[in-house]
């Protein structure tokens, strides 16, 4: 964790509770969901596919373990309900946990944007691959972005419709979906770009001299960017 925000004197030490508690971003993605509304875990889980998936995707198994870290940290409490004969189990946030939250979001991002992106280290070791192999990668890259870019369409057309599931916080939301639009359009874009150029490529290991005088002159250029 980064340095803690200040607190008073007689105010919890959220910090070494995080520690304590083997408390994560996810946790914290997690408690910010709670903080809307009231989830079963398994909600918690397919609203964070929703929500987060294009910029912090974790594993949905991940997902079933962070309410009861949370638990123990008194951010949230379970509250037990039955469904018919099942039972079943709602995850509350806590006032504890509100202000848990609070102090995390008040801390500077850890680290810089990074991306989890298996195609683009297909891409950077394609040279121990075929010129198909790698056009094929980059055809893939592209198709999913495409099949993204009209799943957030559907999202940004049911917000638009109805305001979705927190109208109230419509504000939010579109900060984040642009970014999200903006950053798949780029991978879109530059998947046919780089497919293009592989094409005209002998292969991998020795593409040709025009193609690595090409490869000088776009460094240069974004050297200069």
């Amino acid at each position: 964790m980064s340095t803690a925000p200040s607190k008073p004197d007689d105010g919890p030490d959220f910090e070494a509770e995080w520690r304590a508690h083997s408390l994560t971003t996810t946790s914290f993605a997690v408690l910010g969901l709670l903080a809307m509304r009231d989830w079963t875990a398994y909600e918690l889980a397919q609203q964070m596919k929703r929500s987060f998936s294009y910029f912090w995707p974790r594993a949905e198994r991940r997902i079933y373990d962070e309410p009861k870290r949370l638990a123990d940290a008194g951010y949230v409490q379970a509250q037990r309900e039955s469904v018919g004969r099942r039972p079943r189990t709602r995850w509350l946030i806590t006032p504890k946990g509100r202000k848990a939250l609070r102090a995390w979001l008040g801390e500077p991002p850890s680290t810089a944007p990074t991306m989890e992106f298996e195609g683009m280290l297909k891409v950077f070791l394609a040279e121990h691959a075929g010129k198909k192999q790698l056009t094929d990668t980059l055809a893939r890259i592209r198709a999913a972005a495409d099949e993204r870019a009209r799943e957030l369409a559907t999202m940004s057309g049911e917000v638009a419709a109805d305001g979705g599931l927190f109208p109230e916080r419509m504000h939010i939301n579109a900060l984040a979906m642009k970014y999200m639009v903006e950053a798949n359009e780029l991978t879109a874009r530059w998947a046919a770009e780089s497919e293009a150029v592989v094409r005209g490529w002998r292969n991998t290991v020795s593409p040709g001299e025009p193609a690595r005088q090409a490869a000088r002159e776009r460094f240069s250029d974004l050297a200069e960017q």
